[in-house]
């Protein structure tokens, strides 16, 4: 019993970052922001295959969650919608970095 507790308790960690960034988008979106805001359009073009519906989604749901911040600009029509990582979202960045790097050296197997 104690070792399925201790099995339990372990992966309480990768659950509740699975609950935050998990989802088919959010890591590609996390990885684009990384470097640089981004404006809503340079999103959408830098992730031809997601449909505008779920980004959206997919960008509230990080903004709800603190991971990315959203800036409007309303200086002239139209509106400029920008996102960034928010501090806590830059924690992220080292697993990020090391996802990207795994995928790296298993690129042809994964493929």
């Amino acid at each position: 019993m104690q070792e399925q507790e201790n099995i339990s308790q372990r992966s309480l960690g990768i659950e509740a970052t699975l609950g935050v960034i998990g989802g088919k988008w959010k890591i590609l979106i996390l990885w684009h922001l990384m470097d640089s805001s981004k404006r809503y359009g340079q999103l959408r073009r830098l992730l031809p295959n997601v449909t505008e519906k779920v980004l959206i989604q997919q960008l509230r749901e990080l903004e709800a969650d603190g991971i990315v911040g959203r800036q409007i600009y309303e200086s002239e029509p139209p509106k400029v919608v920008e996102y960034s990582l928010t501090d806590y979202g830059a924690s992220l960045i080292p697993a990020l970095q090391l996802l990207c790097h795994w995928g790296d050296l298993h690129l042809q197997r994964v493929q």
